[in-house]
């Protein structure tokens, strides 16, 4: 099995892992606030419908994801660009939402597969490669389902599929820093993080007096502006991975507010 099937099958694992959460969930659930300010439970699993339907067009046809993304980008502003596909979902009963969300998750499966892991791919920022662009996927998948199991008490242990977003969270850096008009610094960090399963994950200069150690865990939530960093234990050393930390942001698009520090108690040891 190569990479790029592997990570295949673990986005297709991401997704059953999400759908087993969303199977037990009572129809009052999904109507539940979520931690984003002003979105709910259903509208993560919308979120997630409508962009891998998305995707799944720019891998199928780049040239007519193209037009659409530079038709939606003239006809509506970003508010009423989110506005549409959220009320397409609060429209839909519970059954009909997850269908949804499963139909878009297995038409991106299906364009991914034949894929050419080194071609790019266009999206609603920079081009990427098309393994990048399902590990991206296969973020999102794994931080929108975070947003619903924080709020209905429904586990999704971490696995160590967690290191797929360990990985766009330390590519993405100099991206952190540029999506808020920054001059990104450059200052090596090193990265030492204990995955689920008990493995360490390093990356970057070993010798760099600037450290992040701690669980992978934590260090998704942080990259993904799930939680606070304030909330987590992460040892951050150095004024460089302090700042890093700060303006982390593993997804494409303008700068989120992220979680207020106090908003969630800090993980067991």
């Amino acid at each position: 099995m190569t990479p790029y099937e592997r990570l295949l099958d673990d986005l297709a694992a991401e997704q059953a892992a999400l759908d087993a959460v969303l199977g037990r969930m009572t129809d009052a659930q999904w109507d539940l606030a979520s931690h984003a300010p002003g979105w709910l439970v259903r509208d993560q699993v919308a979120h997630l419908a409508h962009f891998d339907e998305a995707a799944a067009v720019a891998m199928a046809d780049p040239d007519a994801f193209r037009k659409n993304a530079v038709a939606a980008r003239v006809s509506v502003d970003r508010g009423s660009y989110e506005t549409r596909y959220l009320s397409r979902g609060r429209a839909m009963r519970p059954p009909e939402l997850r269908a949804w969300w499963r139909e878009a998750g297995e038409k991106l499966l299906a364009a991914a597969s034949p894929i050419n892991p080194k071609a790019r791919l266009p999206w609603y920022g920079p081009e990427m490669g098309a393994a990048t662009f399902v590990t991206a996927r296969l973020m999102e998948t794994w931080s929108h389902g975070l947003d619903v199991v924080d709020v209905v008490d429904i586990p999704r242990p971490d696995t160590d599929r967690l290191q797929h977003v360990v990985f766009l969270g330390v590519r993405t850096r100099e991206f952190s820093y540029r999506t808020r008009g920054l001059a990104p610094d450059t200052t090596p960090v090193h990265v030492e993080l204990t995955a689920p399963s008990g493995a360490t994950w390093t990356y970057g200069d070993a010798a760099a007096d600037n450290r992040i150690t701690g669980s992978a865990r934590d260090f998704c939530r942080v990259v993904t502006q799930r939680r606070n960093v304030a909330d987590t234990d992460l040892q951050i050393t150095g004024p460089a991975a302090q700042d890093w930390m700060r303006v982390a942001q593993a997804f494409a698009g303008p700068p989120g507010d992220g979680r207020q520090p106090g908003q969630f108690p800090k993980p067991h040891p």
